[in-house]
């Protein structure tokens, strides 16, 4: 089985030399948080949540990824919380980068170690604890459940990256592959959380065009992404929030692997709004 790291920020300050420019970018198709931003200064607080700090990666915008919010949580040795999520209509899904966690769910407590992933439906009742003696980090994406009549609500899953074999995208030679944390083809998930990964040299060769949002998060490695119309270089720490419909495409820069965690939203049908005139 191939090592895999998974970047965590480093936050502290930059210091008073370093120049201003950097490659964050802020469209109305896409934007990019480069590593180098995610700093002290920028960190959030949340109500129930004690020893833990965040950098809010994502959040709904009118007009740009309006269906979820991305967190990476810093969680303390004895941080996290009893009363986690303040929304009983939203679900979420766990990811750790670093560190380990321990998830109770059910009455039952599990370890999650890096790579370890979690997803929790609409309603579930559940609190995530460090009890170990190093800082752990977590991503925690969030997401409003569409309920669907007749369709039952999905299932929690917990597990870990080690122990789902990644699928090849075909014609690729397994250089571009997809490791799925939940079944595409369980629509009672309305949304998906994979982890894609490139072999140095790899690329989609195709410029993607669709409806699904995306937050990206990059795991290990460096790339050249095409988003919009333009090429950006991002690298191990770099998010990227990609609007409907935003034309995406990947080359791996080497030279080793480039990976990262997707999200997307799937399986239901769009919302459509009564037009009212002017």
């Amino acid at each position: 089985m191939p090592s895999r790291t998974y970047h965590v920020p480093q936050g502290g300050h930059p210091a008073q030399t370093e120049l201003l420019s950097g490659r964050a970018v802020f469209t109305n198709a896409y934007a990019v948080i480069p590593n180098s931003v995610q700093r002290d200064i920028v960190v959030s607080h949340l109500p129930h949540w004690d020893n833990t700090r965040v950098w809010v990666l994502a959040r709904p915008l009118s007009g740009f990824a309006e269906t979820f919010s991305h967190y990476l949580m810093e969680v303390a040795p004895r941080g996290g919380s009893e009363l986690p999520e303040p929304d009983k209509g939203a679900e979420g899904a766990l990811f750790v980068a670093g560190g380990k966690l321990s998830l109770k769910l059910a009455d039952r407590e599990r370890e999650l170690r890096p790579g370890g992933f979690a997803y929790l439906p609409p309603g579930s009742a559940w609190s995530l604890r460090n009890r170990g003696s190093s800082p752990a980090h977590v991503h925690w994406i969030r997401k409003l459940y569409q309920r669907v009549p007749g369709l039952a609500e999905p299932d929690v899953i917990v597990t870990n990256e080690d122990s789902l074999p990644p699928s090849p995208m075909p014609d690729t030679d397994g250089r571009w592959t997809t490791t799925r944390f939940i079944d595409p083809t369980d629509i009672r998930y309305d949304m998906h959380i994979n982890i894609v990964t490139f072999e140095p040299g790899a690329s989609i060769p195709f410029t993607e065009t669709h409806v699904m949002e995306h937050g990206l998060y990059v795991l290990e490695g460096k790339a050249v992404y095409r988003l919009n119309q333009d090429w950006v270089e991002v690298e191990a720490g770099d998010y990227m929030w990609l609007r409907a419909f935003c034309p995406q495409a990947c080359y791996a820069g080497g030279p080793g692997r480039f990976r990262y965690l997707l999200y997307k939203d799937v399986n239901r049908h769009m919302v459509l709004r009564p037009f009212r005139a002017a």
